[in-house]
């Protein structure tokens, strides 16, 4: 075969006794088909009792100085952070959280069975595993069928009973300088933190926590 053959396009004869099959419109073709059924008879309780009792001294000076030299040529960053700081904190008193819970629970919910489905002589044909009597069907329908069918009946019971009780003395005294330069030249950062806490606590109570919990259930 010559170059020249080898470049000759096709005649219309020549097109004409070619064969294909035409795609189908691209918003016919779809890779996922999922049917999902769910049939769900829930019956759920929970009964929640919760009792918190709290005694609290809270104290948080703060102190802080930041100075700082971004892109800056021949500056200065200082920052001075002092504090004092005198707590004295006390707590003379009785936390007491109670929870009685008493629950009774009745659940008769009766299991429905799931009927079958009817059967499709004309959806054997498209069985997993049939092939295609025509060919040029093979594109038309879905890659991937999925039919989910669920039918659950659930029982939940949860009764939940708590006491929390506490007592508690929390100081946090912070003091921070922060000086800085970035990106500069011939620039000085200084930063001084000084701090002096005196901290005193003194807790004299009770903290009681009773939870009492009486649950029958019956599922």
């Amino acid at each position: 075969m010559s170059q020249d053959d080898a470049l000759r396009p096709l005649s219309p004869e020549e097109l004409a006794a070619e064969t294909g099959a035409a795609l189908p419109d691209k918003e016919v073709i779809s890779l996922l088909d999922l049917n999902a059924d769910l049939d769900i008879a829930l019956d759920a309780a929970a009964p929640i009792d919760l009792a918190v009792a709290a005694n609290a001294n809270v104290a948080a000076p703060i102190d802080a100085a930041v100075g700082a030299n971004v892109l800056s040529v021949g500056s200065t960053a200082q920052a001075l952070s002092d504090q004092g700081v005198l707590i004295d904190q006390g707590i003379t008193g009785e936390a007491v959280a109670h929870a009685p819970q008493d629950s009774t629970i009745a659940q008769g919910a009766q299991p429905v069975a799931a009927e079958p489905a009817a059967a499709d002589p004309a959806a054997a044909g498209s069985a997993v595993g049939a092939l295609p009597t025509d060919p040029a069907s093979a594109l038309d329908g879905n890659l991937l069928n999925v039919d989910v069918n669920l039918a659950a009946d659930l029982n939940l019971a949860a009764p939940i009973d708590g006491a929390v009780a506490a007592n508690a003395n929390v100081a946090a005294p912070i003091d921070a300088a922060v000086a800085a330069n970035v990106g500069s030249i011939d620039s000085t950062a200084t930063a001084i933190s000084q701090q002096d806490a005196i901290i005193t606590q003194d807790v004299d109570a009770n903290a009681e926590a009773t939870a009492e919990q009486t649950s029958t259930i019956t599922q």
